[in-house]
């Protein structure tokens, strides 16, 4: 089963290709995107990383977390689902 994790606290001047090397060490990455600003088209410092196997997500979670990427401590955990706050 995929497993999502957030990635944030990224450097502005991180690409996705880095992001997804990085992450790909650790098993077959299937999506792998740094959200951008709608405006500026700059870099929002956080994005998403998507594994084809729950484990290799573990494994990456456990060795990425507090890992410095381009001088930023990258903050990896598992993606929570989207709020919805329409009651």
């Amino acid at each position: 089963m995929a497993k999502k994790l957030f990635v944030g606290n990224i450097a502005w001047t991180t690409t996705d290709a880095e992001l997804e090397t990085l992450f790909s060490e650790f098993g077959v990455v299937t999506d792998s995107i740094i959200l951008k600003d709608r405006e500026s088209g700059r870099s929002r410092g956080f994005g998403f990383v998507t594994f084809e196997d729950d484990a290799a997500a573990e494994a990456a979670i456990e060795a990425l977390n507090e890992k410095d990427l381009n001088g930023r401590a990258l903050v990896v955990n598992e993606a929570k689902p989207p709020r919805n706050d329409n009651f």
